[in-house]
């Protein structure tokens, strides 16, 4: 039996789906919270009715004694039901062995400690986001896990670099290749075998000889790799900005490519994330026009209060938020005559918006760049 705290369904409101064939409990508490929180700030208060939505949909017009002992989920309209979903009463504790209840999370452990000696042979676990919730329940005997479903990858290091490096020269592992020149670019086709076999699209291969290749097709067993000249790739000049290395060059290559929508960069503070992103919007809205405006945003934790008290239009008041941007125009300008007026100049020319990720939802930007900043803050 999986007991859900509040934090989950907030995080997830489609939680309850994801727990298989086991038995899904939300404890009276925990509804309690839901609808406290129902009409607060905007992101949680919309997470929250998503959720009781959802609770409500499943237990549909199930009588109080099914709903005690618990509804089948039912996830699709042809499938089987797997699992049940319950509502858990909260009971008084007249025994010794039980915590406080004037805080809701000791309420719930209590009535998880109550439900365990009810069922013995049932292991019950307690899903939380709150670890110091998962701490005190555990203290208490309840086991108790945090809520992974969704979250892909719990170390930074099992993330996808988007380029693999081979030792020495990446031709000694082909044992067949064919070469074609179409409109000034070669591609090599090659057999997608051995460590070719993982590649995916728009993912580069690098050796210690200087080849650089793009994948730009697959086709069943088959792969297309583009022969990236490194000379070429590192001599790029982009709105002044020219590559220290070989990544910040694939990684510009990524960022001025129209037919990849969705660029990801991750590294250390000071690798250049913010300002390859910058001078490659720079050089695509005024020097080529591809795009006409540029859209600057991020997630800072406890935006949704301070924004209010910062004064001016929602662009002034986004703006301290969006220094890093700022400072980034400015490294980009550092060599000009007059720094202050060239950014300045930029800012008039560039259309650069700065936005507020909570006024942000359900708004169509056309032809726009969006560079999202500091992204790691954002929840799904």
């Amino acid at each position: 039996m999986y007991v859900l705290d509040t934090n989950v369904l907030i995080h997830d409101p489609n939680a309850l789906l994801n727990f298989e064939e086991h038995d899904v409990i939300i404890p009276m508490t925990v509804l309690e919270e839901l609808d406290g929180l129902k009409t607060g700030k905007q992101s949680v208060a919309a997470d929250c009715r998503q959720a009781i939505r959802n609770i409500d949909k499943l237990l549909g017009d199930a009588s109080p004694k099914d709903i005690e002992r618990g509804v089948p989920i039912i996830r699709a309209k042809k499938s089987d039901p797997l699992g049940t979903l319950s509502i858990l009463m909260s009971t008084e504790h007249t025994g010794s062995h039980s915590l406080p209840e004037h805080l809701n999370d000791n309420k719930i452990i209590n009535n998880l400690a109550a439900l365990q000696a009810q069922h013995k042979s049932r292991d019950i676990i307690l899903v939380s986001k709150d670890i110091n919730m998962r701490l005190k329940a555990r203290g208490f005997g309840v086991d108790a896990q945090d809520y992974h479903t969704d979250q892909l990858v719990d170390d930074i290091e099992l993330l996808p670099r988007g380029y693999k490096e081979f030792k020495n020269s990446f031709w000694d592992n082909i044992a067949k290749v064919e070469t074609v020149q179409r409109e000034g670019v070669t591609e090599h086709l090659l057999k997608k075998e051995g460590e070719l076999a993982n590649l995916h699209i728009n993912e580069f291969v690098v050796d210690e000889q200087g080849f650089i290749g793009k994948v730009v097709d697959i086709d069943g067993d088959r792969l297309v790799l583009q022969d990236l000249h490194q000379r070429d790739l590192m001599s790029e000049e982009v709105w002044g900005l020219v590559s220290r290395d070989i990544f910040q060059a694939m990684a510009l290559n990524l960022l001025l490519d129209p037919d990849v929508h969705l660029v990801n960069l991750t590294g250390s503070a000071g690798s250049g994330k913010t300002i390859l992103a910058l001078a490659a919007c720079i050089e695509m809205t005024v020097a080529s026009k591809q795009y006409k405006r540029i859209i600057a945003t991020r997630s800072t934790q406890g935006l949704d209060e301070d924004i209010g008290f910062l004064p001016g239009t929602e662009a002034e008041k986004m703006e301290p938020w969006l220094g890093a941007i700022v400072d980034n125009l400015e490294a980009l300008h550092e060599d000009d005559e007059n720094m202050t007026a060239s950014v300045d100049y930029i800012l008039s020319k560039v259309p650069l918006h700065f936005k507020s990720l909570n006024y942000i939802r359900g708004r169509s930007f056309q032809h726009s760049l969006i560079i999202i900043d500091e992204s790691q803050n954002l929840t799904p």
